[in-house]
């Protein structure tokens, strides 16, 4: 055993030659990594700030609006900033005289609209005095309906007859005046289907052919008379009112086969 060996440890650490054991304390090396790792950080942080400060100081973002507000939009403008523009481009470009032509239009237009307004207002009132108040269809037209009355007038024996038939041409739209029997002149002599009865005149002669498509195999007679309603006088021949789809359709068949005024002759 050397007399450099401590005691108790056996020569297990014996020293030999020149060579001692590092008494000293280790280094932290952990500590300087991280402490190089911020350093870089923080840089880098400075680093970027800077330029951030460098392009808003130096007008980037500024040039990249003026540029999306310009005649050809970015890609960062808005479709309301594009309007914008297109709009303040188009009026500087407009030259003064076609503003004035513009000017004039705009006048021309608001005459024309305030002329076919009066015209208009002209119509409606000519409308409401030989139209639908006057009571008499246009020339060329038959009459609706609704602006015939008629009387219903039983010349046969059956009972409740002129009543239900009357009943039906309400619900058909026509006006009903009386309901009852026939007169002693056309009582229990009339063969047909029914006859149509009325004043002389082309207004009545309008109302028999409107009538005439509800009651098929009818005769028509006039008589010197006041007013203008018409006479359904139901006869032996008659069952029955003809069914509405087809009275609809030979009405409208009338309408259409009646001559208008423009259609011949001069103006």
């Amino acid at each position: 055993m050397s007399m450099l060996t401590p005691p108790g440890m056996g020569g297990k650490y014996r020293i030999k030659g020149d060579r001692y054991p590092r008494m000293r304390r280790s280094r932290g090396r952990g500590k300087i990594i991280f402490a190089s790792v911020a350093s870089m950080v923080a840089v880098a942080m400075i680093g970027w700030g800077t330029l951030q400060l460098i392009d808003i100081f130096s007008g980037g973002s500024g040039g990249a609006r003026a540029s999306g507000a310009g005649g050809k939009p970015g890609d960062c403008a808005t479709p309301a900033a594009s309007r914008d523009a297109a709009a303040a481009k188009d009026e500087h470009s407009r030259a003064p005289g076609d503003a004035g032509k513009g000017k004039g239009r705009g006048k021309a237009k608001s005459e024309d609209d305030k002329g076919g307004r009066d015209d208009k207002g002209k119509k409606s009132e000519g409308e409401g005095k030989g139209g639908k108040n006057g009571g008499s269809p246009p020339e060329g037209k038959l009459p609706e309906p609704r602006a015939i009355t008629v009387n219903v007038l039983n010349a046969t024996s059956r009972d409740g007859l002129a009543q239900s038939t009357a009943d039906d041409l309400k619900k058909r739209g026509f006006k009903i005046g009386k309901v009852g029997n026939a007169p002693d002149g056309l009582d229990k002599k009339v063969k047909k289907a029914g006859m149509l009865v009325g004043a002389p005149g082309s207004a009545t002669s309008a109302r028999l052919k409107v009538l005439s498509t509800q009651v098929d195999g009818t005769g028509t007679k006039f008589t010197e008379r006041d007013g203008k309603d018409v006479d359904l006088v139901l006869g032996d021949g008659f069952k029955k009112l003809t069914k509405k789809k087809a009275a609809m359709s030979t009405l409208a068949k009338l309408n259409k086969s009646k001559p208008s005024p423009s259609s011949s002759g001069k103006c």
